[in-house]
């Protein structure tokens, strides 16, 4: 296993060892003590799994209270995968990191509490994976304007597909205090 730090500290794209040969391959996808060695988390509580069409943009989604730390990937197809920080008072607040995520490269995304989370599916069709390290709580329930150009995430498609809660999805600078997590170092 590989792990590959980004600009964003804690959100690091991880590279599982594969193993192939004209049977097909294997790879873990998580072992909590080789994730524990790397100060990753060791406990889900939550697994999901999403289906999209080509140009289907969802998100930027986060919970507070309540946050959910996500361990994100791809069965099938491929995605262009966001990450913004939204913690009060972070040094990298209002930034973004993003990765490709495919069936064919395998790579996961360790996206932190307290991050927003977003994909734009890039194939025809997508097959998302996450594990959460908290439940769905409806109440905490929030998003980010995936559009807001004060962030400016360079997505790879002008006009996505989006669900009538991200169209309207409030911009960063309009999210009250109380509604943002808040950065601990």
């Amino acid at each position: 296993m590989k792990i590959i730090e980004t600009r964003l500290p804690s959100c690091v794209v991880i590279e599982p060892a594969v193993f192939g040969d004209e049977r097909g391959y294997f790879f873990e996808t998580w072992n909590a003590e080789r994730f524990g060695q790397h100060g990753l988390p060791t406990k889900f509580v939550q697994s999901n799994v999403s289906t999209s069409a080509k140009g289907v943009l969802r998100g930027l989604h986060y919970q507070w209270p309540r946050p959910q730390g996500k361990l994100v990937s791809v069965l099938e197809g491929e995605v262009y995968d966001v990450a913004l920080d939204i913690r009060r008072g972070s040094p990298t607040f209002g930034q973004w990191e993003a990765v490709v995520l495919s069936a064919e490269n395998k790579k996961q995304f360790w996206i932190p509490e307290g991050f927003a989370h977003g994909f734009a599916v890039l194939s025809e069709r997508a097959v998302f994976s996450y594990l959460c390290t908290d439940v769905y709580v409806k109440e905490a329930d929030a998003g980010v304007r995936w559009n807001d150009a004060d962030v400016a995430v360079d997505w790879p498609i002008s006009n996505p597909t989006l669900s009538a809660k991200d169209e309207a999805a409030p911009f960063l600078k309009d999210i009250a205090e109380e509604r943002l997590p808040v950065f601990v170092a």
